[in-house]
């Protein structure tokens, strides 16, 4: 018999270390090539790896916590060497029927969490993967694209022949408002709803129905959510018998801290401000949240923010640029960074070629890219070759900051929360919806008046979006 040994390849663009988080095979298991063994925490992200090698497993060579170099060997195969992958087994009836019960959930009735990203929200996307939980309690749920919905046990009962002759006219009349308490009998709700109470720690017995055949919507159960949420922070929480904690500093927070430390003091900044009314915005966002063409997309201000710079770039192209010690390099493109609160720390991947994008395309892509940082999956090339970021601290109730720029970018953006203000329209003093908008940039490549147009080309998109039709 041969013995192979795995050696730890760089899974970004020369990340030189990283750290083993959790081993997912133990001595004596047999493997399949491609099958997961070891997830890894490099400088960027949390990475799965796959077994190139097909047997039994020898040695574990690396202990978890432990951090190693590139090219070291973490553990042995015996009898197998590379082959291809075998073809799976048939699954068990039990197997099968829970592999069709899976299948029934659409991207269009999968469950949308509250935002991780410093944006305002994720959604499900026209990808078929199907993301795990991997910190259950968090607004992190599994999404599945694929099949259609089983409705079995969601299906209103069908109306008695007896119906009393005023029950058509209720029906045409306008909905009532939302009862204040859930009525009794069984709970109707779709499984996805059910599951996205139970990984958002609500009892949905307590949920209070809004839907239009008394079933439990998403909505619903984000709203109690909310208030769960609102009434566990209300609550000090005990001090911790330690005096203190000691966090290491390695992985994403050791790159966070040399990425920050190098842009504050390699490139001079200089910050800008604007106040917005952003209520044209606001109904814009809830006219495409109604609209078919939308319809199981997550729609939200931050998508509106985002095509607003694509647009503003387009006229001041500098702002769009890296700065290198023999030039400038003015890109015709953008990558669009969109900076992530993730349970690991702080990343920035960005969506490709987003000036090439529709409305719907960039709101897929925002998506797609929210899930993956908040499952902790986005791989180190979406973190590379961004040229301008959003950061949406309004997510946190702030409204306006100085963001840090981006490490090879010369411009950074922030949205602040969106809230209604006296405003004043044509003479009067009016409720409006306003937001600040505040914008950090290099000032070795943007000189004061470009980088003034250019946040105002930002604002004025955010008060009138239909200027993205020109």
């Amino acid at each position: 018999m041969s013995e192979s040994k795995f050696l730890l390849p760089d899974v970004g663009e020369g990340l030189t270390e990283a750290e083993i988080v959790a081993w997912k095979v133990a001595p004596g298991e047999q493997v399949a090539v491609n099958q997961v063994i070891v997830e890894i925490e490099t400088a960027k992200s949390l990475v799965e790896l796959p077994s190139p090698f097909e047997g039994t497993v020898g040695e574990l060579l690396v202990s978890e916590g432990q951090t190693v170099e590139v090219g070291t060997p973490i553990f042995t195969v015996t009898a197998g060497g590379e082959s291809q992958a075998a073809p799976a087994p048939e699954p068990e009836p039990a197997e099968q029927v829970a592999a069709d019960a899976a299948a029934t959930v659409s991207h269009e009735e999968e469950p949308k969490a509250g935002a991780v990203l410093v944006g305002y929200g994720s959604a499900g996307h026209g990808s078929s993967r199907r993301r795990r939980v991997t910190h259950p309690g968090t607004a992190s749920i599994p999404v599945s694209f694929s099949g259609s919905v089983a409705q079995t046990s969601t299906t209103a009962p069908a109306a008695p022949a007896t119906a009393p002759a005023a029950a058509p006219a209720a029906t045409a009349s306008s909905a009532p408002a939302a009862p204040t308490s859930r009525p009794a009998g069984p709970v109707v709700a779709k499984p996805p709803i059910r599951k996205l109470a139970k990984d958002l720690g609500v009892d949905i017995t307590t949920v209070t129905p809004t839907g239009p055949i008394g079933d439990v919507t998403r909505d619903d159960v984000l709203r109690e959510a909310t208030q769960v949420t609102v009434f566990r922070n209300l609550q000090t929480p005990e001090w911790p018998n330690d005096r203190e904690d000691r966090i290491p500093v390695k992985g994403v927070r050791k790159a966070i801290a040399s990425a920050m430390t190098t842009s504050a003091f390699s490139a001079p900044h200089v910050s800008l401000f604007v106040d917005v009314d952003a209520t044209r915005t606001m109904e814009f966002v809830k006219r495409l949240k109604n609209s078919a063409d939308f319809a199981g997309v997550k729609v939200s201000p931050l998508l509106i923010m985002a095509k607003a710079i694509i647009w503003a770039v387009r006229r001041n192209p500098t702002v769009n640029s890296t700065w290198t010690d023999e030039e400038i390099i003015v890109h015709h493109f953008v990558n669009l960074g969109i900076a992530a609160a993730t349970p690991r720390g702080l990343i920035v991947p960005n969506v490709k070629e987003a000036q090439a994008m529709t409305l719907l395309e960039l709101a897929k892509a925002l998506e797609e890219l929210t899930l993956t940082a908040r499952d902790g999956k986005t791989q180190p090339a979406a973190m590379s070759g961004g040229t301008i970021t959003i950061t949406n601290i309004g997510v946190f109730g702030m409204d306006t900051g100085t963001p840090i720029l981006n490490p090879g970018e010369v411009g950074i953006v922030a949205l602040g929360t969106i809230k209604q203000k006296p405003w004043v329209v044509d003479g009067e003093v009016r409720p409006r919806y306003v937001t600040t908008l505040g914008a950090s940039f290099d000032h070795r490549v943007v000189d004061g008046d470009v980088a003034s147009r250019f946040l105002a080309d930002v604002a004025s998109i955010i008060e009138e979006p239909a200027l993205l039709l020109d």
